[in-house]
């Protein structure tokens, strides 16, 4: 796993836990704290006993001039977070974010939505659009805090081919009426909003796993709503790596959460 800060993920811990699941007691998970200008000369210092990293922002898009190849899905929103090496030493960039968002999605029984509505406008704003693009049938609004943003939204609508609106952050309380919200800012940010919440809420998917419950999710849930969580986006992201990675297929996904759940409840 690549990244800075890097310290506080939780891929380790579900990619070990996969490995102990499925014998593979000769391999090995760790986490390395790499900056954009690191990147190039540690990528180069690899040997073949790797199998592939994970990465972790800032390097989705860093990554790319560095890889070989990369496929559709990580092409359509210009981010990498899946490096898998083949056996003729070649670089394939992935993206398992947007699928992992549509498997967590369709666990929980979310499997076509009419309209949805997006909080935020970053890096993981773009993999939700991404997500959307292959489960939503109509208009999704995203709401933003500036006009750059709002630009920067409509701009990967009109490359995903999604029936984009973009909407002021102040008025982000009607998001919670949407049939599906995706909560994609960081921690704190949406907890003005957990008084709007609506008597009888849909299905809200924040992306945070720590802390959690955010206090939109405990809000949320006390009303009723259906709730899918940052680990459980994590955890399915986490299983297509480890199939990508070990040609193992299925990836154990109830061992990998159950150990994301032991870990964050010792924190």
């Amino acid at each position: 796993m690549l990244g800075s800060p890097i310290a506080h993920s939780l891929s380790p811990v579900l990619h070990r836990a996969a490995y102990d699941a499925l014998g593979l007691t000769a391999w090995s998970y760790d986490r390395f704290e790499i900056d954009e200008a690191a990147l190039p000369g540690f990528l180069d210092g690899l040997g073949p006993q790797w199998a592939g990293l994970s990465l972790t922002m800032p390097l989705k898009r860093a990554v790319i001039p560095l890889v070989d190849e990369i496929s559709e899905t990580a092409a359509s929103v210009d981010a990498v977070n899946t490096v898998v090496f083949e056996e003729d030493g070649r670089r394939v960039g992935d993206n398992t974010d947007i699928p992992g968002m549509v498997a967590a999605l369709r666990e929980h029984g979310i499997e076509e939505v009419g309209s949805a509505a997006i909080l935020g406008a970053g890096a993981t704003a773009s993999s939700a659009l991404a997500a959307l693009a292959r489960i939503c049938t109509g208009e999704v609004v995203a709401y933003v805090r500036s006009e750059t943003r709002a630009a920067e939204m409509r701009r990967w609508g009109e490359r995903l081919d999604v029936d984009l609106r973009t909407a002021d952050w102040a008025d982000a309380g009607r998001a919670l009426s949407a049939p599906l919200v995706i909560a994609t800012t960081p921690a704190g940010t949406t907890d003005a909003l957990a008084a709007a919440v609506p008597e009888r809420p849909a299905t809200l998917f924040d992306v945070l796993y720590e802390p959690w419950p955010t206090e939109l999710a405990a809000r949320w849930s006390m009303f009723g709503g259906a709730v899918v969580s940052g680990l459980d986006l994590l955890v399915h992201q986490a299983v297509l790596q480890v199939e990508r990675m070990t040609g193992h297929s299925p990836a154990p996904l109830d061992a990998m959460r159950q150990a994301g759940e032991k870990a964050l409840a010792a924190r």
